[in-house]
């Protein structure tokens, strides 16, 4: 990252959908983003190690390496890090109450914030037709996000070597799909029915890959959206509130900062 700024400290922090051993994941993001930001409970909802790739072909550069260390010096320093697994990693689900290296595994969380109030913690895989029913096309589904994943490292290269911020062609072709804006709306509702069930106030997941925080139905729905497309995290204030964290973001204007100020016309003239 460009420059330097100030460490921010948060009671709870949550992340899902790193997808540690795919190419498209942004560890380089996501490193940055931990040494920036300090919490006392650190929740992994899902998908941070992608095991279906992993299988299909073994990938783990140097970067992933260096996001598994750093969350385990977090917990050796005392922060609780809570491990819930997702689809992509679900052979951790084998092991619920499990302890690896100070990071616990859990399959699902009713977690209380400061202010109170309750929350449902859970990856979200469960409500997901497809991955739920057919898993054949869920596969054949995760192929050709691969193929838009490949077309998007390729178009952030162009847009860095022109000096234009990240973006993500893969989420914004993902958006254009009617059937899948229709999917993530039902998706949403399902999840908050399975908030309403447990008698909670919110829920928070990760899985569909949209960071979005607002109420359904009287239930406050967050989603951390993931560290490939939207690289962004959820973070519970001192206070009890929720605020979205989009790295990307704040890597676009350290940067812009960093650049050398315009040279005014006087100046161009004197040069």
């Amino acid at each position: 990252m460009t420059g330097e700024m100030d460490t921010r400290h948060f009671r709870t922090l949550f992340i899902s959908d790193v997808h540690l051993g795919s190419k498209a994941a942004r560890t380089d993001f996501l490193l940055d983003f931990l040494r920036y930001h300090e919490a006392e409970t650190i929740f992994l909802v899902g998908d941070i190690v992608d095991g279906w790739r992993l299988k299909r072909n073994w990938y783990w550069p140097q970067g992933c390496n260096d996001v598994v260390q750093k969350l385990l010096r977090k917990a050796r320093k005392g922060t609780r890090i809570v491990y819930i697994p997702g689809n992509h990693d679900e052979f951790l689900r084998s092991f619920p109450g499990t302890h690896f290296g100070g990071i616990e595994v859990a399959e699902r969380e009713i977690y209380e914030m400061a202010d109170g109030k309750k929350y449902l913690i859970l990856h979200g895989d469960e409500f997901d037709v497809v991955v739920r029913n057919a898993r054949l096309l869920a596969y054949l589904g995760d192929w050709a996000y691969d193929a838009a994943i490949v077309i998007n490292i390729g178009l952030a290269a162009v847009r860095r070597r022109l000096g234009m911020p990240y973006w993500s062609f893969s989420a914004w072709a993902k958006l254009q799909v009617k059937h899948a804006v229709n999917f993530i709306g039902e998706f949403q509702r399902v999840v908050a029915d399975e908030a309403r069930r447990n008698n909670v106030d919110g829920v928070i997941c990760g899985h569909i890959h949209h960071a979005v925080m607002e109420d359904i139905d009287g239930i406050h729905y967050v989603n951390t959206g993931d560290w490939v497309e939207s690289c962004t995290a959820i973070a519970e204030n001192f206070d009890g509130t929720l605020e979205m964290i989009s790295w990307q973001d704040i890597v676009a204007t350290a940067e812009i900062k960093a650049l050398p100020a315009p040279q005014s016309v006087g100046d161009m003239r004197a040069a």
